[in-house]
């Protein structure tokens, strides 16, 4: 196995309504909630920093000028934006709107609400070299229950010996999407620009045994409601990156 070059561009998703996040929401974009005095984007965009990753690619709908304006002076990494304001495309048709700013190398994905504190060894840095393009389509970032802050779910997937995935279907053994992958861009070539959740995309690699993940090393944190923010300012606080 040839380890992948880290990516060099990400795409971030940042278009969401955050319904859930009302009525905070009402005004501001969920990726401008702050937590722990930084805004998820921000928290978002500095781990790709960290990666050397050069651009990211950000998509908004829900009160874009504010997002817009906030990563105006960006230069690590330099930010892209892919404007939906017109509509709505979910996950996966966002990615098919960046794919020509995505360019033609496997990118990072990163979710807009959720981050994660590194221990060693920076969580992208270790995705990267577990990518191996010859049986992989998609690798995701894992947690287990025990890691994460603010999840008040089940689990997605459950993992193999060879790091390969299927679905959990409520396994309590099973581990969390960690809002953070690898893709390959082929995947998305040709593919109409229209609403398409990625859930279908993960469905079609678990179909050819083409789906994989790696399991984070720290703690991940998720924000999906207002009372998730104190949690996630009290575990940022307890690795002193306040």
């Amino acid at each position: 196995m040839t380890p992948l070059r880290k990516p060099t561009t990400a795409m971030v998703l940042a278009a969401g309504l955050g319904t859930r996040m009302r009525p905070i929401t009402d005004t501001l974009p969920k990726p401008l909630v702050r937590v722990a005095g930084k805004a998820l984007l921000d928290w978002s965009l500095d781990l790709l920093a960290a990666s050397d990753v050069e651009k990211a690619v950000v998509n908004v709908h829900h009160l874009p000028d504010q997002i817009i304006d906030h990563v105006a002076g960006r230069v690590a990494p330099r930010v892209v934006v892919s404007d939906e304001r017109d509509g709505l495309l979910d996950s996966a048709g966002g990615i098919v709107k960046a794919l020509g700013e995505l360019g033609p190398d496997p990118f990072y994905l990163l979710n807009a609400d959720t981050f994660w504190i590194d221990r060693d060894i920076p969580n992208l840095d270790a995705l990267a070299l577990e990518w191996d393009a010859s049986r992989m389509d998609i690798l995701l970032m894992l947690s287990d229950l025990r890691s994460a802050t603010g999840h008040s779910g089940g689990t997605d997937f459950l993992i193999d010996g060879a790091g390969r995935l299927s679905r959990a279907r409520g396994d309590p053994a099973g581990l969390i999407y960690a809002g953070a992958a690898i893709l390959d861009p082929g995947l998305f070539t040709g593919k109409p620009v229209s609403p398409a959740s990625l859930n279908a995309y993960f469905d079609a690699a678990i179909g050819k045994g083409r789906l994989f993940g790696k399991p984070l090393d720290g703690q991940w944190i998720t924000v999906g409601t207002p009372d998730a923010i104190a949690p996630a300012e009290a575990a940022v606080a307890r690795a002193g990156r306040r």
